[in-house]
C-alpha cells in the first residue's frame, strides 16, 4: 500500500507537468483535461460534445502528443465506410496474395471527428474495437495496440446531415465531457497567443510505457465497501427519478467506479473519496440517462437529474 501511495504521488506530479504542457496550447479547460486523463487511465473512451470551434480536436491531439501516444484522426462523413476505419483485405500484386491492410483504428488514440455524421453501419464498425480492443475482418481477429482510446467529437446542436448514435454506441463511451465556450479573459488570451498556438508542437511528458504503468496503478486504487454501496445507490437512484425513463445500467455503475479510481490517482491518492465520485458523476452517467418527454419539454437535462441524485444520496 505504501508503494502504491508513492506511485500515486509520482503520477500526480506527472499530471501536473502534463497539464502545464497542454496549457501552452489549450487555454483553460483544467477540469476537462483531468477527466480525459482519468478516462485514459481507466482504459475508457471519451465523447466530447460542444459547438464547432471550441478546440475539441486540438485538445485530443495535445493530449496524445503529451502522453507520447500514436494519434490518428478520422473525419466522419455520410459516405464513410467501415473499411475506411478498420481496414480491408486487398490483393497484393507483388506477392500475388491477399493481405490485410490495417485502417486508422490501429493506433493508440483515434479521434473520430463529428462521429454523428457517419452512417449507422460505419458507427457500428467501432463497437468491437471499443469494447474488445480488436477488429475482425473476414473471420480473422486482429488485436489493437495498447493502450487504445477512442475520442469522438459531436456537435449536439446540429441535426441536418447527421445520424443519431444508438444507445449501444453511446454506452461504449466511458465518459461524456461537454466542452463549453471560454471565458472573456480566456478568449483574449487565445487571440494574444494564436500564432504561437497554431505553430506549436508539444513535447512528450510521459512515455507510452509510463501510461501503461499508470493504467495498472489505477486498477489498484482502493475503494472502500461503503463507497461501493454509495456508487450503487447513486446508480439505483437514477432509475427511480420521476423524470427518467431509463436510468443508468450496471455498465454505468462500472464507469462511475473505474473513473472514480482513476480520478483519485490523478489527484495523487491511492484511495477513492466521495468527492472523487461526485466529481466524475456527470461525465460517467449523463449520457446513460434517458429522460421522459415531459422532462425534455421542461428544459431538464441529465445533469440536473444527477445533481438531484447526488443531493439525495448520503455519502459515507
Amino acid at each position: 500500500m505504501e508503494e502504491l501511495a508513492r506511485d500515486a504521488k509520482w503520477f500526480q506530479t506527472v499530471v501536473k507537468k502534463a497539464v502545464e504542457n497542454i496549457s501552452n496550447r489549450i487555454i483553460g479547460k483544467r477540469r476537462e483535461l483531468e477527466l480525459i486523463i482519468a478516462a485514459i487511465l481507466a482504459e475508457g473512451h471519451v465523447l466530447l460534445e460542444g459547438v464547432p470551434g471550441v478546440a475539441k480536436t486540438l485538445l485530443a491531439r495535445s493530449i496524445a502528443e503529451t502522453f507520447d501516444l500514436e494519434f490518428r484522426r478520422i473525419q466522419a462523413t455520410p459516405d464513410l465506410l467501415p473499411t475506411d476505419i478498420i481496414g480491408a483485405v486487398v490483393f497484393d500484386q507483388a506477392s500475388g496474395e491477399f493481405r490485410f491492410k490495417p485502417g486508422p483504428v490501429f493506433t493508440n488514440m483515434l479521434l473520430v471527428d463529428e462521429i454523428n455524421r457517419a452512417p449507422p453501419k460505419t458507427q457500428s464498425a467501432l463497437l468491437e474495437a471499443m469494447q474488445e480492443r480488436q477488429v475482425t475482418v473476414e473471420g480473422k481477429t486482429h488485436p489493437l495496440p495498447k493502450p487504445f482510446i477512442v475520442i469522438a467529437t459531436m456537435n449536439p446542436i446540429e441535426i441536418e446531415g447527421t445520424f443519431p448514435l444508438s444507445e449501444a454506441q453511446v454506452d461504449r463511451f466511458l465518459a461524456r465531457i461537454v466542452i463549453g465556450y471560454p471565458s472573456l479573459e480566456e478568449t483574449i488570451e487565445i487571440l494574444r497567443r494564436y500564432d504561437d498556438i497554431m505553430s506549436m508542437r508539444l513535447r512528450p511528458i510521459v512515455t507510452r510505457e509510463e501510461v501503461e504503468k499508470a493504467i495498472g496503478l489505477a486498477r489498484r486504487v482502493y475503494v472502500d465497501e461503503n463507497l461501493l454501496r454509495y456508487i450503487a445507490a447513486i446508480v439505483e437512484e437514477t432509475r427511480k427519478h420521476p423524470m427518467v425513463r431509463l436510468g443508468a445500467s450496471p455498465r454505468g455503475a462500472i464507469a462511475l467506479y473505474t473513473l472514480s479510481r482513476a480520478m483519485a490517482l490523478v489527484r495523487g491518492r491511492s484511495y477513492v473519496t466521495p468527492d472523487d465520485v461526485k466529481y466524475v458523476a456527470h461525465a460517467a452517467l449523463s449520457h446513460r440517462i434517458i429522460l421522459r418527454s415531459e422532462a425534455r419539454m421542461s428544459g431538464i437535462i441529465p445533469e440536473n437529474v444527477i445533481d438531484d441524485v447526488l443531493e439525495k444520496v448520503e455519502p459515507p
